[in-house]
């Protein structure tokens, strides 16, 4: 029996990724990791920044993600996302440039306690990349 299911991450720009033979998703839900196989119940959830991990037949692959919704309905994954970087083609200064970005809103007075945690979160995920 068939134990894959099919991925959509689409981003503003454009549909990111569709995989059909997919066997696991590990998404950074609010919730916390979040592993999803074939069948799972269906889902609806908020992104928080961290690291997509799909593995498939194809090959295994990893994104960093800073926010979004993801949706399981159907043995079909549906993630969307306003940012999201393939890890394997992110170079050295980008990863640094998105650490720097993170640490100089970090480091504004009047956030709050919710946008505080992300950007903390972000800057955690972003350090262990570089």
């Amino acid at each position: 029996m068939k134990e894959e299911f099919k991925v959509e991450i689409v981003n503003p720009e454009k549909s990111f990724l569709v995989k059909e033979d997919v066997s696991e998703v590990v998404v950074p839900a609010y919730e916390g990791e979040m592993g999803i196989l074939k069948d799972h119940i269906s889902i609806i959830s908020f992104l928080k920044p961290g690291i997509i991990k799909i593995l498939s037949k194809s090959g295994d692959n990893n994104y960093y993600v800073e926010d979004g919704i993801v949706e399981f309905k159907d043995n079909n994954l549906s993630i969307l996302t306003s940012s999201i970087f393939n890890i394997a083609e992110m170079d050295k200064s980008k990863k640094q440039n998105l650490l720097k970005q993170a640490e100089i809103e970090s480091s504004k007075q009047e956030l709050n306690d919710q946008t505080k945690y992300l950007i903390d979160q972000k800057i955690e995920i972003l350090k262990t990349l570089n």
